[in-house]
């Protein structure tokens, strides 16, 4: 008897699946929002501003008997500036590093641009990969039709999936996919956990977002948040200390706003969401600092997790 138990325990735990799968697609088709919308958490950022995810964020999702990681990776783009370069590079690194690619497509915009570029480039992949057109809530089934077509004449697919990742339709059928298809294995991570990333990363990221959120066009892309400081208080609350690094005084005083309002609104929403994770009272600190050409800086991308460019 205690030897079929055991027998069972051995088949059951043989069963569990695990595996990563790396989105990619370019900038704002929506892969921070369908992986937290995978996730069933917030573990990326998301602005309406393109190329907010900067280095590669994994967020873990139990299916049925399959641990699936997703990986988040930067919008692949025509880089321009040595930050650019790392992101890109970053992204294709995390396809290669990936079990199953899962290329998304922003159904609006179709193959323009980007999408064509990153779709010559996955021919030199080996990986298995699937196709996911997001948005279909806004295009015609005839034209997603043409558009998966499209797309397939680049690239044999492994399967075509139509979602939104905004309201989770067509989502399920992505997972019951993903869940059958990863190979059998131990799963990567504990039950529990829903990404990889540090917290104090985590929460230099939110208040990266709420800053994007708050200023739309007024500051450009040369800024960076950074946790330097998280204290543990006997009341059961934190105390958090960031820093957000710019390039110019004049993107200072941008960030400060006018008597202080832009910075005291950031402090405020990234305060509030980050109470909401971490289930506690938190007292955040903001403070704004000039650093001229970080984006030159070897430490700032190890910060950022990105291997810095030479040249």
């Amino acid at each position: 008897m205690t030897e079929e138990i055991n027998e069972t325990a051995e088949t059951e735990a043989a069963a569990t699946r695990s595996g990563f799968v790396a989105l990619i697609g370019a900038t704002n088709a929506g892969k921070s929002t369908l992986v937290n919308r995978l996730v069933g958490a917030k573990v990326s950022i998301v602005s309406h501003k393109v190329q907010t995810t900067r280095a590669i964020v994994r967020g873990i999702a139990i299916h049925d008997n399959a641990q699936i990681v997703f990986m988040d990776t930067p919008g692949i783009f025509k880089p321009r500036r040595r930050l650019d370069r790392a992101m890109v590079t970053t992204a294709w690194g995390g396809a290669k590093d990936a079990d199953v690619i899962m290329l998304l497509i922003d159904s609006e915009r179709g193959l323009k641009g980007d999408a064509e570029t990153i779709l010559q480039g996955l021919k030199e992949v080996p990986q298995r990969k699937i196709l996911v057109l997001n948005k279909i809530d806004q295009v015609s089934r005839e034209e997603l039709l043409k558009l998966a077509a499209a797309a397939n004449e680049f690239v044999t697919f492994d399967r075509t999936f139509m979602i939104s990742a905004l309201t989770g339709s067509g989502c399920e059928d992505v997972m019951d996919y993903l869940a059958a298809d990863l190979p059998e294995g131990p799963w990567y991570y504990p039950e529990d956990q829903i990404s990889d990333l540090p917290m104090r990363q985590l929460a230099a990221e939110i208040t990266r977002e709420k800053l994007f959120l708050r200023l739309h066009q007024e500051l450009p892309y040369s800024s960076h948040v950074e946790t330097e400081k998280w204290e543990e208080r006997k009341d059961g609350s934190v105390r958090i200390e960031q820093v957000i690094y710019v390039e110019r005084d004049s993107q200072k005083k941008i960030a400060l706003g006018r008597n202080g309002e832009a910075i005291k609104a950031i402090s405020m929403a990234s305060r509030k969401e980050l109470a909401e994770i971490l289930e506690q009272p938190v007292h955040l600190f903001l403070f704004v600092k000039v650093r001229e050409n970080w984006g030159d800086d070897p430490e700032r991308f190890r910060e950022m997790g990105l291997e810095f460019p030479r040249g």
